[in-house]
């Protein structure tokens, strides 16, 4: 069965996200936050502050709805790319809604993209952030589809030494920590379903890895404050697992904009093509 291509143009019904801090500290727990160092995304009693990437967990239900519409064989879905732009700081607590849109679905060749753009609006209408999901489903490529916009080079400045570099090990209970906010997929934690997939073990989700990243970025580039963190977009280039450890190294590029990558300890690439755009902090 061939996937659903008139999928592109249409959009979810809208999905309703409620949270409280629990939720927020859950989440910051799953990508790795620590004392004493991170007590202000981990405490109640100092916010807490939510990390700017919590913004894929309310929107991750809608993603799956349009994306469970496909026809695509789910044990070979990975994550691909992903982007978030956000509006205002995300309150430690609220009732978003979100609305998910398939904006195309394109050919590869060993496998096929679907993007779906989701934007998430508060319980007034006002918008909190917008996600773009790029999904690639293994072994659905060849149906004669556009090839679809290449992602524009984000490579780190040749021969410069990063302006921050962060190594943090992962453990081997990350992936089991970070699925309590919402990712269920069983890949990331059953070794039959990950051997049947072609991997010798479960790997980490590829958001697990990216909210490594966002951690690292309010540390290394926002000084501290995750409400200047304004949009964050990365390549998920490997697999990484549970245990790996990963080095988040960044390059100020322009005054507001940073090139990001995250290698293992043996030096392979995991997170590419990341580029963020930090600011002075964004309206609350």
């Amino acid at each position: 069965m061939g996937l659903n291509l008139d999928l592109v143009g249409t959009s979810s019904e809208p999905r309703v996200h409620t949270y409280g801090w629990k939720d927020t500290v859950l989440y910051a727990l799953g990508v790795g936050a620590r004392l004493p160092d991170e007590l202000d995304v981990l405490f109640e009693g100092a916010g807490p502050k939510v990390l700017p990437t919590f913004a894929v967990v309310p929107s991750f239900d809608a993603m799956v709805d349009v994306c469970s519409r496909l026809g695509a064989n789910m044990a070979m879905v990975v994550h691909g790319e992903q982007t978030i732009r956000l509006h205002c700081p995300i309150p430690p607590e609220g009732a978003f809604s979100t609305v998910a849109e398939v904006t195309g679905i394109y050919d590869k060749g060993k496998g096929a993209l679907c993007v779906v753009e989701a934007k998430t609006r508060d319980d007034r209408g006002q918008p909190i952030f917008d996600n773009i999901f790029s999904i690639f489903i293994r072994g659905a490529g060849g149906f004669g589809g556009d090839r679809g916009p290449e992602t524009p080079s984000a490579d780190p400045p040749a021969g410069a030494a990063p302006a921050f570099s962060i190594t943090e090990t992962t453990t081997t209970e990350q992936a089991a920590l970070y699925r309590l906010s919402g990712d269920r997929n069983p890949l990331h934690i059953s070794p039959t379903l990950a051997k049947a997939v072609g991997f010798d073990r479960p790997i980490l989700h590829g958001l697990c890895t990216y909210g490594f990243a966002g951690r690292a970025l309010v540390r290394g580039a926002c000084g501290g404050d995750p409400a200047r963190l304004r949009s964050l977009s990365a390549r998920f280039s490997a697999p990484v697992f549970p245990g790996d450890e990963l080095t988040t190294q960044g390059w100020l590029v322009g005054p507001d904009r940073w090139i990001l990558r995250v290698t293992t300890q043996e030096g392979k690439a995991v997170l590419t093509h990341g580029v963020a755009e930090v600011g002075a902090g964004v309206a609350g």
